[in-house]
């Protein structure tokens, strides 16, 4: 009975946290890059869950609008427009499923 009314308890405070991404926060990478991937810790909500990608000068360079993967309720990800070498920052702002919100950045590097 513990055991369950704990279950219960955790799974109230569920929130979407992240997971992993690719490419991996903080990572250079030297290839072109067609997408930006965020994988989460619970399900998605799609209507209120976004990511943007911001330039070295602070321009968008994401294009279309991000989406929830249909295969995976916990992948989020967005199309890039070319990127030119530098510094790239990704925002964050997801509602999981129980409506919980979290958001975050992380910045990773174009060196080709």
């Amino acid at each position: 009975m513990i055991a369950a009314c704990a279950t219960m308890v955790g799974g109230a405070w569920a929130h979407a946290f992240l997971d992993h991404a690719s490419p991996a926060v903080g990572s250079t990478v030297d290839a072109p890059l067609a997408s930006v991937q965020l994988w989460f810790t619970e399900r998605l909500e799609p209507a209120f869950s976004t990511v943007q990608v911001l330039g070295p000068a602070g321009e968008r360079v994401d294009q279309g609008p991000s989406q929830v993967g249909p295969d995976d309720a916990t992948r989020l990800w967005v199309a890039l427009k070319p990127l030119a070498v530098g510094r790239y920052k990704v925002v964050w702002r997801v509602v999981s499923v129980d409506t919980h919100v979290t958001n975050g950045d992380f910045s990773f590097e174009v060196a080709r």
